[in-house]
């Protein structure tokens, strides 16, 4: 029994073993299957005897008939191709880490060729290396996929990054990258360059012509027309739609203007033939020469369109080389100061409310208040809307302007609900759509208020497109609000423009009204407006009122309201018939 016993156990030893191995073989299969089905290979490479063991799916994904070529890490370099940046071999042996005991990850991109001839594969490799006693690498195992179709993406990724796709030519992010760069090298070595924006005359014709695939043709010939006039060292981008950036190095003040001449020659010299037929083709220039006239990139760009602009209103297809203009520095200054001071105010909640009464022509009772826009500066001098307006128009600030007094008056009228008032609104927010979107939201917040509230516009804005105002006057009647056409008689609108735009109130131009007393042609241009408002049944406001004579004078003849100085003038206290509500509406 014993000696059974003793050779019993043994052969269980042995039939363990042999489980042991078919297991492990199962999951070696199971393993390589799965590397087979993911696109993969593994390998583990002994560094010191240089020897790489590969799974048995590796030759297929590579291209090789077997593992041969590649099971050393020598022969696996001499199929990499030669532009490589970085390879396995050296993110394993130049790594900077240290093995803690867990090994060090790398990965890295790589291409090689199963033979001279055969195209790239881009290989993704993925492992971890681990230290001998040493602390040097003695051996590492990872994955490696082909990413051909990934690596394809990236670089199309990377050349739209820099490149414009139409032209091939350096985008507006790289061009000005290029000129950050030429900056610095004329700065230390004490030289020029010049920066030309060149525009595409008339590209917007071209587009509504014969379309956008045209005009795509005619940037594509322009541009290979620039660079063909171009010196080895300058550089050419496309700076937007129809505009070009040139960066001339060493290029002198006298040189920038026979540079510019020559560009433009040549885009012009023949006509641009496309597959619609022949175009010609003509170019402006605004240019620069740095950093005499430009220390930065900002400033260059900004004078140089500046130029281009000038030049464009000089005559199309001419060039301008920037010059230093004392008026016009002041009121760049001034714009920035203003743009400052207007975004400040908004930021801070400084822009308040004046209340302008208008009162009833025959009894002088109070109608409604026009609201106008007050700023007060950071020293308490409030800043009306005559001095705001304007810069704010030119700035582009106006439609935030707008939308702020918009909610202010809506907020007021929401809180204090005997009040009605007029807001003015710019051309601009006209066509903002935020500006309506704000308008429709508050109205519906606060449904009492759109009886009550007037949106006045302008008579030039109205007659400069009345289909686009009729429009207008459409959908804020369609809220529930009332139109008036402000500074009426300035414009000269037609009876028939006036009946077509469907608007409820005139508010006559002050300056027919102030001088009624002494100018006979004023008295008789009122009359004809009043009437005219009358036989139309549109409610009529004089604005500028001076006195009680004209007050008299107006109210004898027809007209509804009245407002100005005579009447009661604009003034940031809140007006009497809300003073005794205490309702606060936050908006």
């Amino acid at each position: 029994m014993t000696k059974a016993t003793k050779t019993s156990r043994p052969v269980e030893a042995k039939a363990g073993a042999d489980k042991s191995s078919v297991a492990d073989a199962a999951s070696e299969i199971d393993v390589a299957a799965i590397l087979r089905s993911s696109g993969e290979a593994a390998y583990e490479w002994r560094i010191e005897a240089d020897t790489l063991t590969w799974s048995s799916n590796a030759p297929a994904l590579l291209g090789l008939r077997d593992t041969g070529p590649i099971s050393t890490g020598r022969g696996f370099a001499m199929l990499l191709d030669p532009g490589n940046t970085k390879t396995r071999f050296d993110a394993v042996t130049h790594s900077t880490k240290r093995d803690q005991g867990k090994g060090v990850a790398y990965q890295v991109e790589y291409a090689l060729r199963s033979n001279p001839r055969a195209p790239k594969r881009w290989i993704e490799d993925t492992g971890r290396w681990f230290a001998g006693k040493d602390g040097k690498p003695e051996r590492a195992h990872g994955v490696i996929r082909v990413i051909n179709d990934r690596h394809k993406r990236e670089e199309q990724l990377a050349y739209l990054s820099r490149f414009d796709p139409l032209t091939g030519e350096i985008n507006r992010w790289h061009l000005t990258e290029q000129l950050e760069k030429a900056l610095q090298e004329t700065a230390r070595a004490k030289t020029n360059c010049g920066f030309l924006l060149v525009a595409i005359d008339g590209l917007g014709q071209v587009n509504e012509a014969y379309g956008y695939d045209i005009a795509d043709e005619v940037i594509g010939i322009v541009a290979r027309r620039l660079r063909s006039k171009m010196r080895g060292e300058d550089c050419l981008g496309r700076f937007s739609g129809n505009k070009f950036g040139l960066i001339l190095r060493n290029c002198t003040p006298d040189e920038i203007g026979v540079a510019a001449e020559r560009f433009l020659s040549h885009v012009r010299h023949d006509v641009v033939m496309t597959s619609a037929g022949p175009i010609a083709v003509t170019g402006t220039i605004g240019s620069v020469v740095a950093p005499r006239h430009g220390g930065n990139v900002h400033d260059v760009l900004a004078r140089a369109q500046e130029t281009l602009d000038l030049a464009k209103e000089k005559r199309p297809g001419s060039f301008l080389v920037y010059q230093p203009n004392i008026e016009r520095e002041a009121m760049r200054r001034e714009n920035i100061l203003a743009t400052d001071k207007i975004v400040t105010a908004l930021n801070q909640r400084r822009i308040m409310l004046a209340y302008e009464p208008v009162v009833d022509a025959q009894t002088h009772k109070g109608v409604f208040y026009e609201c106008l826009l007050r700023i007060r500066s950071t020293d308490g001098v409030m800043i009306s809307a005559a001095d705001i307006m304007p810069v704010a128009e030119r700035l582009g600030l106006v439609r935030l302007l707008d939308q702020r007094v918009l909610e202010l008056v809506v907020a007021e009228m929401a809180a204090h609900p005997s009040l009605h008032a007029s807001v003015n609104v710019s051309a601009a927010s006209t066509f903002d759509p935020d500006w309506w979107a704000r308008l429709e939201a508050l109205l519906r917040l606060h449904r009492s208020v759109a009886e009550r509230l007037i949106i006045e516009i302008t008579e030039t804005m109205a007659i400069h497109d009345i289909d686009n105002a009729r429009g207008f006057v459409a959908r804020v009647k369609d809220l529930g609000a009332r139109i008036a056409i402000d500074d009426f008689g300035a414009g000269f609108t037609s009876f028939r423009n006036l009946r077509k735009l469907g608007v409820d109130m005139i508010k006559i131009d002050g300056a027919f009204v102030q001088n009624l007393k002494r100018s006979a042609d004023d008295r008789t241009f009122v009359r004809t407006m009043l009437d005219l408002a009358r036989g139309l049944k549109l409610k009529s406001v004089a604005e500028w009122v001076p006195d009680k004579e004209t007050a008299a004078m107006l109210a004898a003849w027809g007209c509804d309201y009245l407002q100005g100085g005579y009447v009661g003038h604009a003034s940031i206290d809140r007006p009497p018939m809300a003073l005794h509500e205490k309702r606060a509406v936050k908006l």
